[in-house]
């Protein structure tokens, strides 16, 4: 399945992670390609209709919303997680964005 991110903030945020957790996000990205619709727990989780997590473990928790679009699975909004759930506004950042996509 051919990945795509939203914008090049995702790829900043990526960039900005520290080398050991910035490898795991990848890995895991990797996982989403080959697997797709068919990745589950530990590594991906369903939020709620068409909104999806990516879950990173490790010293830092990183999150990644996406979301399968034509044919894709489209990247939209990262986070490292501090709290046992997901921050509303995040959630919020992610419904915003794939609105967007959306009326694209």
């Amino acid at each position: 399945m051919h990945i795509k991110f939203f914008d090049d903030k995702i790829e900043k945020f990526i960039n900005a992670l520290n080398p050991e957790t910035a490898a795991r996000v990848l890995r895991t990205i990797d996982l989403l390609e080959m697997f797709g619709h068919q990745l589950g727990l530990p590594h991906s989780k369903k939020v709620e209709h068409r909104l999806f997590e990516l879950r990173v473990r490790g010293k830092q928790e990183v999150r990644l919303f996406y979301t399968f679009h034509q044919g894709e699975a489209v990247i939209f909004h990262g986070f490292i997680k501090k709290s046992e759930r997901a921050p509303s506004k995040e959630i919020e950042n992610a419904r915003r964005k794939l609105k967007m996509l959306d009326h694209q």
